[in-house]
């Protein structure tokens, strides 16, 4: 691959320079592509438009969108180099002709560099209108590169468009920009455009070391696999990392070295801390993150390494190979990989990503830095293995959970028995519902007891149905609830008594205390699923009534609506509002009283 730098530095010569040399020029603008065939990562787009002006099929107004530093401005001039070229159009300019280096170096009189965010009015457009119509004063054509384009304002794009659906035949538009979904899509519809990819880490890694060379010095791999990592796909970014190792003007550029400057630690201390994880060591993992610190590293990049390591340990696990690890790069850090995805299961190595990642992110909002990441790393120590939790939850949606556990202590709210399990409390109330054929074993007021069923009682075959009677209104209502799941089933389940007032409409009654559960049951979609519960239960359509209620001597009463005068009475002699009296001298002088829907 070619070397050639800037316009500083003529083709075919080397672009070190010293810092002595006054007109120095950075890594980054003197190692720029100056061909298509230089643009790293980018070959589709360039393939494109060589084969366009090949062809003679050059549009007039393109659209380069991409993250900060693949190549988007880089391949614009190259774009213009190769239209103006005076032996061109030619998809490879000959960067030797006078026009070439003028835009190489951005002086060219008819290639217009604008800059979206300091050019963003509608009189910066204007202004380009009036001198689209000039001719190019001694170029093939007018090119208008408008970088970070999307900083327009909405009236420039108005007045641009007219222009730019139909411009004079010497003009060409090339816009770039990191997000152009701010781009409105009458501009869009206009322009051919080009994504650039984020450029791979290995072809950044090559790409650092020819620099490397080219500058005279020598280079670890896994320093520059670190600056190619931490660029995270931009090529300017890794540029500008080197830029900064080779400022400190040392012959030999260590991993070391990029650590320090970066803020990270090695990946010995990282695959040391991933197995402290794994291994349940959370004291040697706080250890392990106070000599880290101790040695200047940075903690949001430390947690961020971290999730790096977990998912390669995750890609393991899954089955992929070696080759698409991120994090290791010598045959041992692999093999250590290797090892800590043994350590793992799928779900615990992806949980343990979730919990660093929500770390990560909290700490951009705290100052509390370290404390937040410990509690993290605890909580990722802590984590025991997963597996077997899908497996159980498995189980208990196939019934096979087991049955419940006898002698449980009574609910906690007042002397109503703890539920049994939904498997056991489905026979159990389904064997009741088929016994209450023949006579009532209720209390006051026709409410049935719903004892215990007997051993000897059998679960009816399935689609059999009982009618709804005042005597089995409870166990029909108990093998309703069996049939449902979820949120209905545990509102539902909250009720105080059941009773049939008339021929196929049963009553639920809830205490004030679960008015709740009672207005969640009213709602269409719970109410619907209850109705065809019964139904299907019963065999009839049953009219359901959901009502507040209380119960006296064990005869279901509705509960009297207090009149405004008690509720206010009830208020004042609140300990509340008396303190309240005697330290303000407030009264009450208004009672809303409680909505029950």
């Amino acid at each position: 691959m070619s070397q050639s730098p800037n316009h500083d530095h003529p083709a075919g010569t080397r672009g070190e320079q010293t810092a002595d040399d006054p007109h120095y020029v950075v890594v980054a603008r003197r190692y720029r592509p100056q061909t298509f065939e230089q643009l790293i990562g980018q070959e589709h787009i360039a393939k494109a438009l060589q084969g366009a002006i090949a062809a003679g099929r050059v549009g007039h107004a393109y659209l380069f969108t991409g993250a900060r530093g693949v190549g988007k401005t880089s391949a614009a001039r190259i774009l213009a180099k190769a239209l103006d070229c005076q032996s061109g159009p030619a998809a490879v300019p000959c960067n030797a002709c006078e026009i070439c280096q003028g835009i190489s170096a951005g002086e060219d009189v008819d290639v217009l560099e604008i800059d979206g965010a300091s050019n963003r009015g509608i009189d910066e457009i204007r202004q380009l209108r009036a001198n689209v119509n000039i001719r190019p004063s001694r170029a093939r054509f007018k090119i208008y590169i408008i970088d970070e384009v999307h900083m327009l304002t909405r009236e420039a794009f108005n007045a641009l468009l007219k222009t730019l659906e139909e411009p004079p035949e010497h003009v060409k538009f090339i816009f770039c920009t990191t997000e152009p979904n701010k781009i409105p899509v009458t501009v869009l519809s206009r322009c051919q455009r080009f994504d650039f990819a984020s450029i791979q880490q290995n072809a950044i890694v090559r790409r650092l070391q020819q620099i490397v060379d080219s500058e005279g010095v020598t280079a670890d791999k896994e320093a520059l696999d670190l600056l190619a990592r931490r660029a995270a796909g931009s090529m300017r970014d890794s540029q500008s990392l080197l830029e900064q190792l080779l400022a400190s003007g040392q012959p030999h550029l260590t991993a070391a070295e990029v650590n320090q400057m970066l803020g990270t630690a090695d990946n010995a201390r990282l695959l040391s801390m991933a197995g402290q994880i794994a291994g349940h060591d959370a004291a040697g993992m706080l250890q392990e993150l106070d000599a880290a610190l101790a040695e200047g590293v940075d903690i949001g990049q430390l947690l961020e390494q971290l999730v790096g390591v977990f998912r390669d340990a995750l890609v393991a696990l899954v089955g992929c190979g070696e080759e698409t690890f991120l994090l290791a790069g010598s045959r041992d850090e692999r093999a250590a990989i290797g090892e800590l995805a043994q350590q793992l299961d799928l779900e615990t190595a992806l949980a343990l990503i979730q919990i660093l990642t929500q770390a990560t992110t909290g700490l951009r909002y705290t100052t509390h830095r370290r404390p937040l990441a410990e509690v993290a790393l605890v909580r990722a120590c802590n984590l025991d293995c997963l597996a077997d939790l899908s497996g159980l939850i498995a189980e208990l949606r196939s019934g096979e959970g087991g049955m419940a556990v006898s002698g449980q202590p009574e609910g906690e709210r007042g002397s109503r028995p703890k539920k049994k399990s939904d498997a056991a409390e489905k026979a159990a109330v389904a064997a009741a519902v088929s016994s209450q054929a023949g006579g009532p074993t209720g209390s006051a007021g026709g409410m049935a007891t719903g004892g215990a069923a007997s051993n000897e009682q059998t679960v009816p075959a399935a689609g059999q149905t009982q009618p709804l009677t005042e005597e089995n209104a409870r166990q029909i209502w108990e093998a309703a609830l069996a049939e449902l799941s979820g949120m209905v089933t545990a509102k539902a389940k909250e009720y105080q008594a059941i009773s049939l007032p008339a021929p196929n409409r049963l009553e639920v009654h809830f205490d004030a205390t679960y008015n709740f559960c009672k207005s969640y049951c009213e709602r269409p979609e719970p109410a619907a699923k209850i109705r065809e519960a019964l139904r299907q239960v019963t065999g009839e359509d049953v009219q359901v009534v959901f009502t507040v209620s209380q119960v006296e001597g064990g005869v279901t009463t509705a509960s009297p609506r207090a009149s405004r005068q008690q509720m206010m009475a009830a208020v004042a002699a609140n300990p509340l509002m008396r303190r309240a009296s005697e330290l303000f001298g407030a009264r009450p002088v208004d009672v809303q009283p409680p909505r029950e829907g």
